[in-house]
C-alpha cells in the first residue's frame, strides 16, 4: 500500500540514485567486477526496508539538488522503496552469484542496467509500475 509513515522523496533525487545504479552496475559489467554491486546492495537494503531519510546518500543528493533548486517534486515513498527492495535483491543476487564462481551474475546487474535507464532517462519506475497496479487489483485491507 501507499506508504503515508515515510517522509515522501524528491523525484531528481530519485533519478540521480537510478544514474548512479546504472553506472554502478554497467562498470561492473564492462570491468566484470561484480563486487561494484556491493554498495548497491547496502542502498537497496537501507532504503528499501529501513527508508530514504535513512540513507546517507540519499541524504547528500538531497541536501545538494534542495540547495541548487533542482529537487524536482514530492512523490510517495511506499513505491519507491519496493523499487529498493528489488534492487536489494537483484545486487544481493549479482553478489552471491559472484561469490560462488558463476557467470550468472551479470544476469540481475542487466536487468538493473535497464531498469535504471527507464528511471534516470525517462522517469519511468517499472517497479512502482507494477507496485501500483498491484494494489489496484489487491487492495490492501484495513
Amino acid at each position: 500500500m501507499l506508504r503515508f509513515d515515510v517522509p515522501a522523496v524528491w523525484s531528481n533525487v530519485i533519478r540521480v540514485e537510478a544514474f548512479i545504479t546504472f553506472a554502478l552496475s554497467a562498470l561492473a559489467l564492462y570491468t566484470a567486477t561484480p563486487w561494484l554491486m556491493l554498495p548497491l546492495l547496502a542502498q537497496g537494503l537501507i532504503r528499501g526496508f529501513i527508508g530514504h531519510h535513512r540513507c546517507p546518500s540519499h541524504g547528500v543528493w538531497q541536501a545538494l539538488l534542495q540547495k541548487l533548486g533542482k529537487a524536482g517534486k514530492k512523490e510517495n515513498a511506499g513505491a519507491k522503496m519496493f523499487a529498493n527492495k528489488l534492487l536489494f535483491i537483484a545486487s544481493s543476487a549479482c553478489v552471491l552469484l559472484a561469490a560462488a564462481g558463476l557467470w550468472q551474475w551479470q544476469i540481475p546487474a542487466t536487468v538493473l542496467v535497464v531498469f535504471a535507464t527507464l528511471e534516470w532517462a525517462l522517469s519511468f519506475c517499472a517497479a512502482c509500475w507494477a507496485y501500483t497496479l498491484w494494489y489496484r487489483f489487491f487492495p490492501a485491507s484495513h
